[in-house]
């Protein structure tokens, strides 16, 4: 899991900003943490997967959110067009 590929300036973190880039249709590839609230993470992946956007799942949202350079877990990150 490459999670490296977050060391963008073109990423956003957190469920609403995900849901925006997915909803304007400027998301090129969205990370999933595994323990993420189903009820708000998979309406996220099934809207990725609909677009044809690449789905990466991270073990928890403590490293997502590390690797998104914040200081709390992320349950969804993204990386933009």
């Amino acid at each position: 899991m490459p999670l490296n590929e977050l060391a963008v300036p073109m990423r956003v973190a957190g469920e609403r900003q995900v849901k925006r880039m997915l909803e304007t249709g400027r998301l090129e590839k969205l990370f999933i943490a595994e323990d993420a609230d189903p009820a708000k993470a998979e309406p996220l992946e099934a809207e990725a997967r609909r677009q044809g956007i690449p789905v990466e799942k991270v073990s928890d949202m403590v490293k997502l959110g590390r690797a998104c350079a914040i200081s709390r877990g992320a349950s969804a990150a993204g990386i933009r067009r």
